[in-house]
C-alpha cells in the first residue's frame, strides 16, 4: 500500500479543489492511502476507507514570510503533512501551497541527503517528441554553483529513471549555445564537472544545449539554475493559455475565419492538451531524506490529480532509494568538485 500525506490547506483554492482530487486518486489506484492533513471543520465532510484525516490548527497562506511559515506556524497542514513522510506514516507528501515555504519546511524537518548541499525543484514540460523534458532547478537556487548543477543533474537523472523507465537518461545543461567555450564562468566549469561524471560512469552527458532543445525534446533531462529554470516553465504554462484564446478570438471574428478555425479545430485541440501544463504538474523537491511533491498553486482537480500521481509513481518505484544510490556512486566526484577552488 502507498500511502501519501496530502496538505489539503495548500494552494489558491484549498479543499475545493484538494478533497475531489483526492476521491478521484483513491478510486483510480486501489492499492494507495491517503492522509489528509488540513482544518478538522474543513475535512469534516470527507470520508473514505482509505483516507485518514489528521488535523492542524494552522494554515501556511500563499504571502506568509518564511520565518512565519517555518518558526511560528508548528502546526501548519504543510508542516504536518511533511512530518507524516518523517515519521514513515506516508512514503511521500503532496502541497499546493508556498513554494519557498515548503522548500524551507521539508528541508528542516527531513535534512538533505548526503553529499547533497541544496535541494531542487524538479519538473516536466511537454516537447515535441510527444512526452515530456525534465527540467531542474525550476526556481529553489537562484544562484548556483557548477557543484550545485552537478549535484542537480545527478539526481535528476534518478527522477527519469523512474519517471520515464530510462535506465541512462541523456543529460543536457542549458547554455547560450552548444560549443564548450560558450557560457560564463559557471557554465564552463560545471560542463567540465559533467563531462568527468559521464567518463566515470555517474550519468550520461550529451552536452550544451539551447533553449530550443527544451521544448525539442533533444534530451531527457536539463539542468539549470532556478532563475532560467522558473522563467521557462512560466513560459510553458502560458502557451496553453496563448492557444485556447486564440481559438475562441478565430470562432468570433467572422465567417470566414470561422470556417478556417473549424478546419483546424482537432489539431488546434490536441495541440492544446499536449502543452496543457495541468498534465505536467507535480514538481519533486529532489536532494531530501524522503519525497515531497509540489503542485502548482493554481491547480485545478485536474492539476492536482496529476500531482498526486506523480507522488504515487516516485514512491511505488523507489525514488529515494534511487536518487541516494546514484548520489553514493557519485559521492567521489562530488566530494572532489566541493573541495576544488
Amino acid at each position: 500500500m502507498i500511502t501519501i500525506a496530502v496538505d489539503c490547506m495548500g494552494g489558491d483554492h484549498g479543499p475545493q479543489v484538494t478533497l475531489p482530487a483526492c476521491t478521484q486518486f483513491l478510486e483510480q489506484h486501489p492499492d494507495a492511502a491517503l492522509v489528509l492533513v488540513g482544518l478538522a471543520d474543513k475535512l469534516a465532510g470527507f470520508s473514505h476507507p482509505r483516507a485518514t484525516i489528521v488535523p492542524a490548527s494552522e494554515v501556511v497562506t500563499m504571502d506568509d514570510p518564511l520565518e512565519i511559515a517555518l518558526r511560528r506556524k508548528k502546526d501548519s497542514s504543510m508542516r504536518v503533512a511533511i512530518q507524516q513522510v518523517k515519521e514513515g506514516k506516508a512514503q511521500a507528501a503532496v502541497s499546493a501551497g508556498n513554494t519557498a515555504a515548503l522548500m524551507a519546511i521539508s528541508r528542516y524537518i527531513l535534512k538533505t541527503i548526503d553529499g547533497i548541499e541544496r535541494p531542487a525543484i524538479a519538473g516536466q514540460l511537454p516537447n515535441a517528441t510527444g512526452g515530456a523534458t525534465t527540467m531542474l532547478d525550476l526556481g529553489a537556487n537562484v544562484d548556483c554553483s557548477a557543484e550545485h548543477l552537478l549535484q542537480f543533474a545527478v539526481m535528476g537523472s534518478a527522477l527519469v529513471s523512474v519517471l520515464n523507465n530510462k535506465q541512462s537518461p541523456t543529460v543536457g545543461l542549458l547554455n547560450i549555445g552548444e560549443e564548450i567555450i560558450k557560457g560564463n564562468e559557471t557554465i564552463k566549469k560545471a560542463g567540465e564537472l559533467l563531462r568527468s561524471a559521464s567518463k566515470a560512469g555517474d550519468l550520461n552527458f550529451f552536452g550544451n544545449v539551447e533553449g530550443n532543445d527544451i521544448f525539442k525534446g533533444t534530451v531527457d533531462l536539463v539542468v539549470c539554475d532556478g532563475f532560467v529554470g522558473n522563467v521557462a516553465l512560466k513560459a510553458s504554462e502560458g502557451l496553453a493559455g496563448m492557444i485556447g484564446n486564440f481559438l475562441k478570438a478565430e470562432f468570433s471574428r467572422n465567417i470566414f475565419t470561422k470556417v478556417a478555425a473549424i478546419a483546424a479545430y482537432s489539431v488546434l485541440t490536441a495541440l492544446k492538451v499536449r502543452v496543457d501544463h495541468r498534465r505536467y504538474n507535480g514538481a519533486a523537491l529532489l536532494g531530501l531524506r524522503g519525497l515531497v511533491f509540489k503542485s502548482h498553486g493554481s491547480a485545478d482537480v485536474l492539476g492536482f490529480g496529476f500531482a498526486l500521481n506523480r507522488a504515487y509513481d516516485a514512491a511505488r518505484n523507489n525514488l529515494l532509494d534511487r536518487v541516494q544510490a546514484r548520489i553514493a556512486h557519485a559521492a567521489p566526484l562530488l566530494a572532489t568538485a566541493d573541495s576544488a577552488p
